[in-house]
């Protein structure tokens, strides 16, 4: 008797919801399909497939009682079986003799403060169970779970260490996780050295980095918008924008942006040069001499899987990993600032930007300060990337004279149309389509998990829950910064992706423009209430209190642009 081999169906023994009945069953019909009993093989069929649909909806419903109960962990674990989703890994080879190469070649390289035993049971408390230990093997899930019995003796231990200026050497040992840069792995440089440090230790930090912030806040460079309160990536690219589109509202002007790049920056600190510029920001001298004490003399060994270097000991540097670090780094550079008022110099973290408006043809200011940042580069040991860097001309004008390039260290800078800048990519005519085309494309593919959920019933809610935290969050990646300056078309492309998720999950989400004008209102609100945000200034309060003083704009790209539509939005 002869079966249709069109029916004979096999199941993944991986997926989370196949039981062992479910194998039972699966034989019991294979053995009938091989036999050539059709009764028993559609008997067999029919209850494998019934027990499958009971199987699903069985697990649907614990997903959702995770779900209930505040287990994320649990939730995402299972969508990841259901949607057959792996991470992918990079093509290297993980042996000795690189972990070698990785330790062995590293980028170059009475207390002001007293802790309480309760401010240490509070960090202690505060610590994620899930994290990993260090060097030392303490866990913070036995920080939280033992915080009163220890926070007495580690606030001796941080008290001590803070009046003899001095971080113990237990606390100073490292473990360098290389992690990959890029999916293909060329040289050694395409690692980040991530430094996993005793938990201990990070508590430590934590409560002398808020010592620190509270010291140094004041006095920070403004257009500093990394690791500050109030301050986002989405804020140091809009005040780029709008330096450059408001120096373009004049006649016969143009820009030239330069991205600069530095190779290894966190990890070419030099301890006694911090300390200087750490005196000269009122720090006490105390705590400058325990964080060179802190960044000296470190212990550190390469883990790259199986395979663990020879320890080594460094001297310079930050290591990339401790809670310290990003301060510590924004500290360094405090005093690398434009002195011309005309030239912005914005900086997150180690990625600078350098705004030229130019009137006239005259680019003598622009010119000078980039010879001022590579001399500054070359005092306080940060080099400058000549391979990396590179240069990107707005320019409007209708007769547009062939332009002087422009050259640093006997290097001359490659020009670009378009440049990836804190995670949007501009244009040089301040278009958005690369960057709207490449955002469409990252959510479509994710629409495919979303259909893959939605073919196991799971419940709504936790769908919605899965397009916010995966597609969303893809089509509002800073939204602030381009979506108003969008064309028409463009939004319908990216409001096409979002009807596409309503069919799936079967109900109404909000469109890209409610949450476009909810986060410009919301994000608008708090500069308002920050007057150390380099942008505050531009909401001008009128007389009356009431109302915002409109900005003053003469072309359309500068009115869509993120403060003009802020004012307009507050306003209305």
């Amino acid at each position: 008797m002869c079966i249709p081999t069109r029916t004979y169906l096999t199941f993944n023994n991986d997926k989370p919801w196949f039981t062992s009945k479910l194998r039972h069953l699966r034989q019991a019909k294979e053995d009938a399909f091989r036999n050539g009993e059709r009764v028993l093989y559609n008997q067999a069929r029919n209850t494998l497939n019934k027990e499958i649909r009971v199987a699903k909806r069985s697990y649907a419903k614990k997903l959702e009682n995770q779900f209930s109960a505040n287990d994320p962990a649990s939730v995402w674990k299972g969508q990841k079986h259901i949607t057959n989703y792996k991470t992918p890994s990079p093509s290297t080879e993980a042996n000795q003799q690189l972990a070698e190469d990785l330790n062995d070649n590293p980028p170059l390289p009475p207390p002001a403060l007293w802790i309480s035993e309760d401010d240490v049971r509070q960090i202690f408390l505060k610590q994620k169970k899930r994290k990993a230990p260090g060097p030392d093997g303490v866990t913070p899930a036995c920080l939280k779970t033992c915080a009163d019995q220890l926070a007495f003796i580690f606030s001796q231990i941080f008290n001590r260490s803070l009046e003899l200026c001095e971080v113990p050497a237990c606390f100073k040992h490292s473990t360098i996780i290389p992690i990959p840069k890029k999916p293909k792995i060329t040289g050694l440089n395409d690692y980040r050295p991530v430094a996993l440090t005793s938990v201990v230790m990070k508590s430590f930090e934590r409560l002398v980095l808020a010592y620190l912030k509270n010291i140094t806040g004041p006095l920070l460079d403004p257009l500093q918008f990394a690791y500050r309160a109030n301050r986002s990536v989405d804020d140091a690219v809009n005040m780029g924008l709008h330096f450059i589109l408001q120096h373009l509202d004049k006649s016969g002007t143009y820009v030239r942006l330069l991205f600069v790049d530095f190779s290894s920056a966190f990890n070419t600190i030099i301890p006694t040069l911090l300390q200087t510029k750490l005196t000269q920001l009122s720090v006490p001298s105390s705590i400058c001499q325990w964080i060179t004490s802190f960044l000296t003399d470190r212990h550190q060994l390469v883990k790259l899987r199986k395979f663990t270097s020879n320890s080594r000991t460094t001297s310079t540097g930050a290591p990339q990993g401790c809670v310290l670090s990003p301060l510590l780094f924004s500290l360094y550079t405090n005093d690398c600032t434009s002195t011309d008022p005309s030239v912005k110099l914005l900086k997150f973290a180690d990625d600078t930007t350098v705004i030229g408006p130019i009137q006239d043809g005259d680019e003598s200011a622009y010119r000078q300060e980039i010879e001022q940042l590579a001399a500054w580069c070359s005092r306080n040991n940060l080099e400058l990337n000549t391979l990396k860097t590179v240069e990107m001309i707005v320019d409007f004008r209708r007769n547009t004279p062939a332009l002087p390039p422009l050259t640093i260290m006997n290097s001359t800078v490659p020009t670009v149309e378009s440049f990836r800048f804190l995670g949007t990519t501009i244009s040089q005519d301040l278009k958005w389509d690369t960057h709207i085309d490449a955002t469409i494309k990252k959510a479509q593919q994710r629409l495919y998990f979303l259909r893959q959920l939605r073919k196991f019933n799971l419940p709504q809610e936790l769908l919605i829950h899965f397009y916010s935290a995966v597609i969303e969050s893809v089509l509002c990646t800073s939204i602030t910064v381009w979506f108003g300056s969008a064309t028409k078309s463009d939004m319908r492309r990216l409001q096409r992706t979002v009807r596409t998720a309503e069919r799936i999950i079967g109900a109404p989400l909000p469109t890209l423009q409610e949450l476009y004008t909810s986060r410009v209102r919301k994000r608008a609100l708090k500069i308002t209430l920050d007057p150390s945000h380099p942008g505050h200034i531009l909401f001008d309060l009128l007389p009356s209190g009431r109302r915002y003083r409109a900005a003053n704009t003469r072309t359309a790209r500068h009115k869509n642009s993120f403060f003009p539509q802020a004012i307009y939005l507050l306003n209305s």
